[in-house]
């Protein structure tokens, strides 16, 4: 029996599970088809609308008093205010209790494993002890064994931002041996389960270098399962309060955060197809419409049904958007790309000038469909969100998965109500 829905979607992110939650919502029927693992678990797990304008300038107080000033091809501008504030909405929903900011229009301020402050819109609860704008002296506490965050030198940045604090950094050996190798998650698990007494050597170990610190900063794996539970273990004993410091790939706050997300599409009933990749597609005699896309299981091609698709394969990171010495293009189904003739014109000679590449990506019509270099919509039925839509530079802007989610809300909200009728 062939494989159709009503709403097929590409990519499995943090747009593309938004784009399947918003579909679900208006009764369509909806698959996810993702090839490799969610790229919510590379990211911080800070969820930011506008943290900088394009020209460079924050960090932003209120994002929405922002968004005015945005380029008219930026996608914020295509799905206005309205939609983003949905957006974040249902982020809210899915995130429940476990993340803070949405008492608030305004930006927090977050410390990063770099020692950057970043302003962000969401973040988690176990970060919420760390914000810079806390005037509570901090001290930050590192591992040998984990090389993610540099706890000295994240102090001595974050004291050369400014922040309104006296901040130290120390490394220390973690109270359990583990591989010199051990993932994140390992850490995690030690402190979930108090192996040999893990977190009273923690903070046994931590205490000698308080030196009067009001707060002392963690990387992010305070506890997996029992996150809640470890915090308030290790404040107790410390007798100060303690958070967890956003960290780089991979992030455990990114792995808790997609295990919400999927644990809300499956209660939206939608199906997902993972760990095979769409190679091609199919349309309709006139080729306006998609009829089928073709994923690759060991070399048979596959065809999956649908009345309307979205395409949220990520930017030129996530290889949604992918170049060549010659060109720029969308791989799946070659939607127009536009980009400068002379590939010397992609970047700039400043590492920290205006890049041309950072924008890359396909220019949606209202209905956020690809257009083409004519501006035609390139498919009736097929839409895009997330980092695959140009116009922004997300890096830069602090606005990524801000994007990630209007654009998503937007993209399955249509295709889903399209779909429907």
């Amino acid at each position: 029996m062939p494989i159709s829905e009503d709403v097929l979607v590409v990519g499995g992110g943090l747009a593309g599970a938004t784009t399947a939650l918003a579909a679900a919502e208006t009764g369509a029927s909806v698959r996810l088809v993702t090839y490799k693992k969610s790229t919510m678990r590379f990211a911080s797990g800070l969820i930011d609308i506008l943290g900088y304008t394009p020209d460079g300038e924050g960090p932003i107080s209120n994002p929405y008093d922002a968004l005015a000033s945005l380029p008219e091809a930026h996608p914020y501008s295509v799905v206005g205010e309205e939609a983003i504030r949905e957006a974040f909405g249902l982020f809210d929903e899915v995130a429940g209790d476990s993340y803070l900011g949405g008492h608030t229009d305004a930006n927090a301020l977050l410390p990063t494993h770099g020692g950057t402050v970043k302003p962000t819109a969401r973040y988690p609860k176990s970060a919420a002890n760390g914000l810079a704008s806390d005037g509570r002296d901090a001290l930050l506490v590192g591992f040998e064994s984990l090389t993610d965050l540099d706890a000295p030198l994240a102090a001595d940045h974050m004291a050369a931002a400014g922040v309104p604090f006296s901040v130290r950094g120390v490394t220390l050996e973690f109270p359990v041996e583990l591989r010199a190798d051990a993932k994140v998650t390992r850490f995690a698990k030690a402190l979930d389960a108090d192996e040999n007494r893990a977190r009273r050597r923690l903070a046994d170990a931590v205490e000698p270098h308080l030196d009067g610190a009001e707060r002392v900063g963690f990387p992010a794996l305070l506890g997996d399962e029992h996150g809640e539970e470890v915090r308030a273990d290790l404040s107790a004993t410390l007798g100060v309060d303690v958070f967890e410091v956003p960290m780089g790939p991979p992030s455990l706050a990114g792995l808790r955060l997609e295990d919400r997300f999927f644990a809300a599409l499956d209660e939206a009933g939608v199906r997902i197809s993972s760990g095979n990749p769409v190679v091609d597609f199919e349309t309709d005699e006139t080729g306006d419409r998609i009829e089928a896309v073709f994923v690759d299981r060991k070399g048979q091609r596959v065809p999956y049904h649908a009345g309307q698709f979205v395409l949220a394969t990520g930017g030129l990171v996530g290889k949604g958007i992918d170049s060549s010495r010659e060109r720029v293009e969308e791989p799946i189904f070659d939607c127009h790309v536009p980009h400068p003739g002379d590939r010397y014109e992609w970047s700039d000679a400043d590492a920290f000038g205006d890049h041309a590449f950072a924008r890359f990506g396909v220019v949606p019509d209202e209905e956020l469909r690809p257009t083409g270099s004519d501006d035609d919509v390139e498919f009736e039925n097929l839409r895009a969100a997330g980092g695959v839509v140009g116009g922004a530079d997300f890096a830069a802007e602090k606005s990524g998965s801000g994007i990630s989610l209007a654009t998503g809300l937007v993209a399955g909200r249509n295709a889903g109500t399209e779909a429907s009728q």
